[in-house]
């Protein structure tokens, strides 16, 4: 792509809406003071994506469908309007993300990793399916769309479509950090981002999805080229993959509430209510252990299997061993004892003999 022409496509990703990449709010704290307040993960968990999730713990969102394969959980477009994502019912105050995912090929799909507020600051990582080796990075404080150089930037790194990578985000007051596997791709610092006014800083969930930007119908022009070009949805289905989520909250906390936030946005008014974390709580159930069952890859489950199978098998064996070593040893003793008893009746017998002809010699005597 000539300069010029990836120059205007980055300059429209820093005036793309933040809805448009999937995002939404629920309460925007900025404009009411009925906002609800959010449960803390106070902690770090690892999900492993390829059974059934905690629906407790991740909220399935969106037409679309979303599904399981052997490789992960998938996120698929069949048709116009599919839009499949999951979010996380925890938020961090500062944290770290790490997402193992396959990117949605396709002309116009946009696959997505993002953490995002409820006052619509956001960190995203996206991928655009009409190209193979483009990664996106991009960032928003308070929803703000206002142009901004240092927001949206591209990288060409591996193929992010037919290749599982770790992608990264690194987030806290000080700066956010970029990683691709175990490359720094980008950092941004407060002052980078219109002087700290831009710079996301509030409690975020993770959410990650695929939808079709390439959707002229329910799309603008705009949006269309920044996606790439228009999807053709004959060609579908098209499929984004996740296979793991590590996540780590860098405040203890039980809730964060927006009770004292202002217009400001700021994280210092963001009120942190103390005690322990319901969500760390109920990832930790001890039902979990069907939950970790599920949470390893089938090679490992079906090693576990074959070693179990095993273990039943070695231990038949010795179990028929033993009774077959004992049930000779039982015969062996039997015949000795009934050999024992032939003898002492033949003894008796041979004692009985004697004694009669003893008595016949005695009488013919008398």
């Amino acid at each position: 792509m000539p300069s010029l022409l990836l120059s205007a496509v980055a300059v429209l990703a820093t005036l793309l809406p933040a809805t448009l990449a999937q995002t939404h709010t629920d309460c925007n704290p900025l404009n009411t003071t009925s906002c609800p307040n959010m449960p803390a993960l106070s902690g770090n968990a690892t999900f492993h994506f390829n059974d059934t999730i905690n629906n407790k713990i991740w909220k399935e969102r969106n037409a679309g469908k979303h599904d399981w394969s052997e490789k992960g959980y998938t996120f698929t477009i069949d048709s116009r309007g599919d839009a499949p994502m999951v979010q996380s019912s925890f938020y961090m105050m500062f944290g770290r993300m790490e997402v193992i995912m396959k990117a949605a090929p396709g002309q116009g799909i946009i696959s997505s990793a993002i953490l995002q507020s409820e006052d619509l600051d956001e960190i995203d990582w996206e991928f655009r399916g009409g190209n193979q080796t483009e990664i996106m990075t991009n960032y928003y404080g308070k929803g703000n769309t206002t142009f901004d150089p240092s927001r949206g930037k591209e990288f060409v790194k591996a193929n992010a479509q037919s290749d599982f990578h770790n992608y990264t985000l690194d987030w806290t007051k000080e700066r956010i950090q970029w990683w691709m596997d175990d490359e720094m791709l980008r950092e941004l610092t407060p002052d980078m981002a219109l002087g700290g006014k831009n710079y996301p800083q509030t409690p975020m969930n993770i959410r990650m999805g695929i939808w079709a930007g390439g959707d002229t119908k329910n799309n603008e022009k705009g949006v269309v080229e920044w996606a790439g070009g228009e999807t053709d949805f004959s060609k579908a289905p098209f499929t984004m993959t996740v296979q793991q989520v590590y996540a780590i909250d860098y405040t203890k906390a039980k809730e964060y509430s927006w009770e004292n936030m202002d217009a400001s946005g700021s994280f210092e008014k963001v009120k942190i209510i103390e005690g322990d974390s319901e969500v760390l709580e109920e990832i930790q159930k001890p039902h979990g252990v069907k939950n970790r069952w599920t949470a390893l890859s089938k090679t490992a489950q079906i090693a576990i299997i074959a070693s179990i199978a095993g273990f039943v098998v070695i231990c038949t064996c010795l179990i028929t061993f033993c009774c077959i070593k004992q049930r000779r040893a039982g015969r062996r003793e039997f015949a000795a004892i009934q050999a024992n008893q032939d003898k002492e009746a033949a003894e008796l017998l041979e004692y009985k003999r004697q004694m009669a002809q003893g008595r016949f010699a005695q009488g013919n005597y008398i």
